[in-house]
């Protein structure tokens, strides 16, 4: 018989990550947790108690909730108590019954700090434990037991997010929570034509128009164009686009047919309502099956009577009905925030979904050099929290009060499908802070501190980023720097092959592509999407505050700004100083400014004039060479928002001044006004055009410049490539499979963007570092 011990191996997949929680700092903690106490002692004239249990070690002192008229009372509360704030040898729990003049006693627990037990994930919770209370000098006589369990762990326990922390003023609104932004879908109505419609007057053609209403969080109308029928049969054949949110159980669309009776006077001809839930959803490019609709009418007393006497004798009375086709469109990503600072390209539809190329680790180890925010108690102080958002996850960590250097030392985990989306991390003061009673503290808005934006291509995979970040706000007054973020990201590979054919798929899902939207619709559904989670938000527990939600979906980004203009201006020249330096390279070398160098241009000239299939491979070559070359000098670090290329601050006050002046304006009169919004609404476009035209001017710089470590990887490893491939290749052969390719008959075209187009759309640009 064989006695030796065997090895074994884990029985787990390749691609599974281990999750760890290495990225920040371990914070130790003492946890307390009092689950409930039996046969305590009769204090008040009732034959009862109001029991409550006091925490206290050194000067840290916390107090759970009062249980009344209870001899038996169940708290389940979870205390967390940094370190740092110790202070003593003992840790005392003490159990006292409410009362309006002096607490009286109920009994007392001591447990000596150094003896309470270590902690650590993932072993098991610790058991709680029956403890019977003791008597403490002139005190009554203490009766009864308390069940609760004493540890030492850090922030990585499980218990840390549920507990109320010493660090956070015991507050339970305070702690760190994830939130999941709702699923979005297209709701596509298209209205067709009505039949048999009563008019609301007689011996008068009705002007009838459509008018339909989704109420999904927000409320969003659409209305068709008014047509006149004389048959009463009129037909509009109009698409209108909502966005709509899961779930759909309560949700309606309601859709009425309208008779235009005067300038703004509209009645009713007949409305219907479609639950929502009833509405096919389609993942492609499939006809759907267009539906006809009975129409109601708003009926009086009489109405209703005549209508209950024609069912009891039988009669059916022909009721008009509308002709709608109506789908959920689950092959779109529905858009909700700013298209460049995008964190999700995913379609709707789950069953489209590919598996994850890569994990994203974030470490929010805390903040230093705050500001102070605002005043309590005569002093100046600061309560920060952050939010970080990728993808429809949202997580916000616990808030530390009273701080201008908290520190925080969470970690969070996202699930990566695509490395060219964005992570934005946002830091802001907690104003809405409540006493352990409810009572507010503050009313008003969560003011914001500063903003992160790290694009996931501009990492490397499997390698730590640990850095600190200027928290940069620009306001009226001008730019300011609130601070400093310290963030440790990590961008862990799950399949390298996937992370690297993303580079050729489509920036956006194909029916983006395949069934376009039209321009005007876009940005209406974009504001509709981003009200919708604004909405959705607000109601969770803790509440993510609008004003949180805007500043991290970046809804003033289309907003005019001179400033904005200016500096994508100057991005533009500063994209076509290469072009002009080559220019003057080249005047220099037809000047003979330097003769040798002159002599070996002229000499490479002549050599690819006599062997023209060498220009090509040459070109290539070259190209291979300067990306080489540049990997010596790629950044070190990821990228952030940079005053200079914003000219954050080199605007005045008037153009600052401009910039956050709301649309409508109130600078001038009425006449002045309207004109003034009219021409920064025409510039605000301008803008924006003039920003993408240097986004994509800006991508050819990136193409060889290291920013985007993979996509340079694959260009420079394609230069290569091809630079053999038409060495070997006849250049006659490449020419004419290029012109054939390029001239290929319609029905060997899919409608889809060629490779090329999706490898360049993705390559990151300058605009991320802009305020």
């Amino acid at each position: 018989m064989d006695f030796d011990v065997k090895a074994t191996t884990a029985s787990r997949r390749k691609d599974d990550l281990v999750l760890r929680h290495d990225l920040v700092t371990e914070m130790k903690y003492l946890f307390v947790r009092i689950e409930c106490a039996r046969g305590l002692a009769i204090r008040d004239a009732t034959g009862s108690s109001d029991p409550f249990v006091e925490v206290k070690v050194g000067n840290v002192k916390v107090e759970t909730a009062v249980i009344p008229q209870n001899l038996n009372p169940v708290w389940r509360e979870v205390f967390a108590i940094s370190e740092d704030r110790i202070g003593a040898e003992f840790l005392e729990i003490t159990v006292w019954d409410r009362d309006t003049v002096r607490n009286d006693f109920l009994g007392f627990l001591s447990f000596e700090i150094a003896e309470i037990p270590d902690r650590r994930p993932p072993d098991s919770t610790l058991a709680p434990q029956w403890y019977k209370l003791e008597s403490r000098g002139s005190h009554r006589r203490a009766q009864g037991e308390i069940m609760l369990s004493v540890w030492m762990g850090t922030q990585a326990d499980e218990a840390f997010p549920h507990a109320r922390q010493s660090d956070s003023g015991w507050l339970p609104h305070t702690r760190s929570k994830i939130y999941i932004s709702p699923r979005l879908w297209y709701l596509r109505v298209v209205v067709h034509e009505a039949q048999d419609l009563v008019p609301t007057k007689e011996n008068r053609m009705p002007e009838c128009s459509v008018r339909v209403e989704l109420s999904a969080g927000t409320t969003q109308v659409c209305r068709t164009r008014n047509v006149t029928d004389r048959r009463l049969s009129p037909r509009w054949d109009e698409e209108l686009l909502f966005v709509a949110a899961e779930p759909f159980a309560d949700e309606f669309l309601n859709v009425m047919v309208l008779d235009k009776m005067g300038a703004n006077r509209d009645e009713v001809m007949g409305f219907t309502k479609i639950p929502l839930n009833n509405v096919p959803k389609r993942a492609n490019h499939r006809p759907v099956d267009p539906r006809w609709y009975e129409l109601e009418r708003e009926k009086d007393l009489k109405d209703v009577a005549q209508d209950v006497a024609d069912k009891i004798k039988g009669h059916s009375k022909f009721m008009s009905r509308i002709h709608l086709t109506i789908c959920l469109e689950g092959g779109y990503h529905v858009l909700d925030e700013s298209t460049q600072y995008s964190s999700d390209m995913r379609p709707t539809d789950k069953r489209l979904w590919k598996p994850p190329v890569a994990m994203l680790e974030l470490g929010l180890l805390g903040a230093s050099g705050l500001i102070p925010m605002k005043t309590r108690d005569g002093r100046n102080c600061t309560d920060a929290y952050c939010v970080a958002k990728y993808g429809p996850k949202w997580v916000r960590t616990r808030t530390v009060m009273d701080s201008l250097s908290p520190k925080w030392n969470e970690q969070y985990t996202w699930d990566v499908y695509d490395p060219c989306t964005v992570l934005t991390v946002g830091v802001f003061d907690d104003n809405h802070l409540m006493s352990v009673s409810g009572e507010k503290v503050h009313g008003q808005k969560d003011d914001v501190i500063g903003k992160v934006r790290i694009r996931l291509s501009t990492l490397e995979t499997d390698r730590t980023y640990s850095h600190r970040y200027p928290l940069i706000v620009l306001e009226k007054s001008g730019v300011k720097m609130k601070g400093e973020i310290e963030l440790v990201v990590r961008l862990t590979c799950i399949n390298r092959f996937n992370i690297m054919q993303a580079y050729a798929m489509p920036l956006l899902p194909k029916m983006h592509y395949q069934k376009p939207f039209n321009v005007r619709h876009v940005e209406s559904l974009r504001e509709a999407a981003m009200r919708i989670v604004v909405s959705r938000l607000a109601r969770s527990e803790p509440p993510v505050r609008a004003e949180v939600v805007r500043f991290m979906l970046d809804v003033d980004s289309y907003r005019w700004s001179y400033r904005r203009s200016k500096a994508n201006y100057y991005r533009i020249n500063k994209v076509f100083s290469s072009c002009a330096s080559a220019l003057t390279w080249f005047q220099d070398i037809c000047d003979w400014k330097s003769p040798l160098t002159t002599i070996l241009v002229l000499f490479l000239y002549f050599i690819l004039v006599w062997y023209p299939e060498l220009i090509l491979p040459t070109f290539f070559l070259y190209m291979f060479l300067i990306g080489s070359w540049q990997y010596r000098f790629r950044p070190r670090h990821p990228p952030h928002m940079d005053v200079n290329l914003s000219l954050a601050d080199a605007s005045n006050s008037e153009e600052l001044d401009e910039e956050f002046d709301p649309i409508p304006s109130t600078k001038s009169s009425e006449t002045v006004r309207q004109r003034y919004d009219r021409l920064r609404a025409v510039a605000g476009r301008i803008q924006n055009v003039v920003g993408d035209l240097a986004t994509q001017l800006e991508r050819f710089h990136a193409l060889l410049n290291w920013r985007d470590p993979r996509a340079t990887t694959i260009f420079v490893l394609f230069c290569l490539l091809a630079a053999v491939a038409l060495y070997i290749i006849p250049f006659q052969v490449i020419a004419v499979l290029t012109g054939v390719y390029m001239l290929r008959p319609p029905r060997f075209r899919n409608g889809m963007p060629p490779v090329p187009l999706n490898f360049f759309r993705r390559l990151p640009a300058l605009s991320d570092r802009m305020i």
